[in-house]
């Protein structure tokens, strides 16, 4: 008797399951994105004893500290929460040709180097593609095991037997099983790929990073699920034509999301580096109009960037605005707050904000920067070298305290710079003032630009 089949359709942003085809997902309510899956009723389910699910109290379970590895780069260290957890499903999206490949490789280069056993496994690249690539980071110990395989069931079999501490799946969109229905690379093959992984390493107590490819979107390609099945979602982000590149955690069950790891792509890999700040203040234009140091926080750590603004008077009836490296919005709203609170016209500029370095900053204590770079430009006067600004910016032009201010100010010493214009509020909290610098507490927005411009 044939084997009867069946559809299903899944939702490609967020997995929902639904027996019939409807143009609006009724779980996240995107539009057009459910994708016909086969089914095959006939298909049997293994059963296992009850005494594989028997439940526990609470009181009968184990607790001990994870166990982490170290991958001897600091800047993946942070974003991990302090190193790699054994047993985790780790997921690291980026665009094609970002350096995801590479930043695997020279951490299984390092953990080789300590004689953990690792299996690098590419469903792209061939044996000898690899062994080119390797060449270039330097040299690798047996440790290091490879293979160029995309069928899943395989693979499987291969971990099961050789028992490596950490595995590398490059890439899940790869990943091919009979089990599943579907191509590679669609839906039902990536869920399944990603399931299978996830109970191998949990079972096994195996640490496995998977490689995800990402959509014109930004995210993931593939069922939105995927991002909720796995422990940690690392996203490698940066410009292809420049070389730095940004390691940010979206999803961390061991660690904060907050922390970020930038590196440098080089002719012989990826190196850290230590000092963001520095990286990006290199090269910067002194003595020009429409220019400012600001100070984010990105987890633990401080980061000094410069902050561009161009303005011009607009030939149009609707001037152009142009946000790069932060939310276009924030900009919209501070220049009307600009026009409002300190009459000066923006309505028919055109403006260009840039954050230098390609870096993407959402957070609000940089709204002080931006004001001050905007206004800069307009009146065509250029601002102190040796200055740094943060606070935030409210509807009323009042300038807002924001949180770590001694970090801030301690890593702006760091860098040489003795002025800092900071919220009234957050001069008033800081215990003692540190030498050789000189704080400026403003309270509105044009007391902070009375002072300096």
């Amino acid at each position: 008797m044939p084997k009867k089949e069946t559809s299903v359709f899944f939702c490609s942003n967020c997995g929902y399951e639904s027996p019939r085809w409807v143009g609006q997902c009724p779980a996240c309510h995107e539009w057009n994105t459910m994708t016909e899956v086969r089914a095959d009723k006939n298909k049997k389910v293994s059963v296992r004893e009850v005494s594989e699910a028997r439940p526990m109290a609470l009181s009968e379970i184990s607790v001990s500290e994870e166990k982490r590895m170290t991958t001897h780069m600091s800047e993946l260290d942070r974003v991990l929460g302090g190193g790699i957890v054994q047993g985790s499903l780790v997921l690291i999206g980026g665009d094609p040709g970002i350096g995801k490949s590479t930043l695997l490789l020279q951490v299984m280069r390092n953990l080789s180097q300590d004689k953990v056993d690792v299996l690098y496994v590419s469903g792209e690249e061939s044996l000898r593609q690899i062994q080119m690539r390797a060449q270039r980071m330097g040299e690798f110990t047996d440790s290091l095991k490879v293979l160029s395989e995309t069928d899943l069931s395989l693979i499987e079999q291969v971990i099961k037997t050789t028992k490596p501490t950490v595995v590398v799946i490059d890439s899940i969109q790869t990943m091919y099983s009979e089990e599943a229905s579907g191509i590679a690379g669609s839906i039902a093959q990536v869920r399944y790929a990603t399931g299978t992984l996830m109970q191998l390493a949990k079972k096994e107590n195996i640490t496995i990073f998977v490689v995800g490819h990402v959509t014109k979107e930004g995210t993931v390609a593939g069922p939105r699920i995927l991002e909720h099945m796995v422990d940690t979602v690392l996203y490698f982000e940066g410009d292809r034509h420049a070389s730095y590149r940004v390691l940010r955690a979206v999803k961390n069950r061991f660690g904060s999301t907050d922390e970020i790891g930038v590196f440098e792509m080089r002719s012989t890999g990826l190196d850290e580096v230590k000092n963001p700040s520095e990286f990006l203040l290199e090269g910067r234009a002194v003595g020009s109009s429409g220019s400012v140091i600001s100070c984010s926080i990105e987890g633990s750590r401080p980061i000094l960037l410069e902050i561009q603004a161009l303005t011009t008077h607009s030939n149009f009836g609707m001037p152009r605005r142009t946000a790069v490296g932060m939310d276009y919005n924030r900009v919209n709203l501070l220049m009307a707050v600009i026009e409002k609170r300190m009459g000066l016209m923006m309505g028919d500029q055109d403006a260009y904000i840039n954050i230098a370095g390609g870096m993407r900053i959402n957070e609000p204590a940089i709204d002080l920067g931006i004001v001050l770079a905007l206004v800069s430009s307009y009146k065509n006067r250029p601002l102190p070298d040796s200055l740094i600004v943060f606070g935030e910016v409210g509807l009323s032009g009042e300038v807002r305290a924001v949180s770590m201010a001694r970090q801030r100010i301690n890593e702006a010493l760091k860098m040489g710079i003795k002025t800092v214009i900071l919220p009234y509020a957050n001069l008033k909290g800081l215990d003692e003032i540190p030498e050789g610098v000189e704080l400026i507490g403003v309270k509105g927005i044009k007391e902070a630009v009375d002072k300096i411009v």
